[in-house]
């Protein structure tokens, strides 16, 4: 270890002083999320949907630019490293990936979240979907993605153990993480059209790299049905775990009316 400069001026020295700590600049709420290193959706979602008075912190973990399910399992090993990245105090952390939370586990999330962060309420992206589609009343369901059919089966497996009657699950068929991120949003209107049945109760689209919530409140306008977006769910629900009731126009049935 190099050797510390020595100090030319000890004779200055502050004068004690009262000082009042408060709780800092997010007054009513402090929330922290787990991002995939190639994100560039879910991020700037967040900032615009969470009110100003709200604190919004960030950390990322790596990930192969390609989306498997063997390189969404590989990310559970660095989630309690990215968790401790971030501020303490927080009232909730969650990991943003909807997928990447079905493959790792609801429970190890939610565990490896909260080993750096006990104080928080710790959750997944999915289990943020599970809640509003549970909050909305959906049973019969269908889903958009942009993943491969290895993901789409997999999610679909864990839809179904936790209720859900998924009546179709159709992928963009798209591997890059960084190319999700670059689907235009009349994309994803044209994919919630196409899946749309009569008997489905609602409409998920799911991953946090799709601007979903630009045309959440389109879907529904046109499909008479409501949406489920990722990013949607995972502000609706972190925010109403750090005790926020806020309603966000814009933002489809779930925030209108939950």
């Amino acid at each position: 270890m190099a050797a510390l400069p020595e100090t030319r001026h000890t004779w200055l020295n502050s004068a004690p002083r009262e000082t009042t700590l408060g709780r800092g600049r997010p007054m009513r709420g402090r929330l922290g999320f787990v991002l995939l290193a190639g994100e560039e959706t879910a991020d700037e979602d967040i900032r615009h949907m969470v009110p100003d008075d709200v604190g919004v912190f960030f950390s990322r973990t790596p990930i192969d630019e390609s989306i498997t399910v063997e390189t969404l399992a590989a990310v559970g090993g660095h989630l309690s490293r990215a968790s401790g990245m971030l501020p303490p105090n927080l009232d909730a952390i969650a990991y943003v990936c909807t997928s990447g939370s079905v493959v790792v586990g609801e429970a190890n999330v939610a565990k490896a979240l909260a080993q750096p962060q006990p104080q928080a309420k710790s959750t997944s992206l999915v289990t943020c979907v599970v809640d509003a589609m549970q909050a909305l009343g959906l049973k019969k369901i269908v889903v958009g993605t942009p993943y491969i059919d290895e993901v789409n089966h997999f999610e679909a497996d864990f839809l179904v153990d936790r209720g859900f009657d998924v009546l179709d699950i159709q992928g963009l068929r798209i591997l890059s993480g960084i190319d999700m991120c670059l689907v235009e949003p009349d994309d994803i209107v044209k994919l919630a059209l196409e899946i749309d049945r009569p008997d489905a109760d609602g409409i998920f689209i799911s991953c946090s790299a799709l601007r979903t919530v630009e045309v959440i409140e389109e879907i529904e306008r046109r499909t008479g049905k409501p949406v489920v977006g990722s990013n949607q769910a995972l502000v609706w629900r972190m925010m109403r775990l750090a005790g926020i009731e806020d309603r966000i126009e814009g933002m489809g049935r779930l925030f209108r009316e939950h």
